[in-house]
């Protein structure tokens, strides 16, 4: 328990601000943050390094922000004045759909660090140094797997 609330205190903060990159709401990232250390409390025994603790955490956020967001997405009701809009406006917004759809598919076929680096850096916005750090690792080594992920994931859009 009391190694716990250490995860809790040195990590809560780092966690509120990676979900707020990913959401843009300080009260949802205060909810989503609270959901993500009941996740982490419920499942500390998959914690099998103490110092890859922020890692997990990073991981555990992201899914529970998804599993937030695609719950939202089943939930939001057809808005009254759709049919005031112009075919032009909703063709781009199913272009843009599509494609963010695309986007997310070939995201989540990355291997791992590509998948959890690329978001790291552009969903919770950290720096490549953020990001060696987190991982143990070199600034280099964060800078090559950031740019491997981007080519792959360009390559699966294709």
């Amino acid at each position: 328990m009391a190694n716990f609330e250490k995860l809790f205190e040195e990590n809560r903060g780092f966690i509120f601000k990676y979900l707020l990159k990913m959401c843009k709401n300080q009260m949802l990232a205060e909810e989503l943050t609270q959901e993500t250390f009941y996740r982490a409390y419920i499942n500390i025994a998959n914690l099998k390094k103490e110092e890859k603790a922020s890692v997990w955490l990073c991981s555990i956020a992201k899914n529970t922000y998804f599993a937030w967001f695609n719950e939202q997405k089943k939930l939001k009701p057809l808005e009254s004045g759709a049919d005031t809009e112009s075919p032009f406006d909703n063709q781009e917004l199913l272009e843009d759909k599509e494609l963010s759809k695309k986007a997310f598919s070939a995201l989540h076929t990355l291997e791992e660090p590509y998948k959890e680096v690329f978001m790291l850096s552009v969903f919770a916005g950290l720096s490549l140094k953020e990001i060696s750090s987190l991982f143990g690792k070199s600034e280099s080594w964060a800078r090559v797997t950031f740019y491997r992920a981007k080519l792959k994931l360009l390559e699966r859009m294709r």
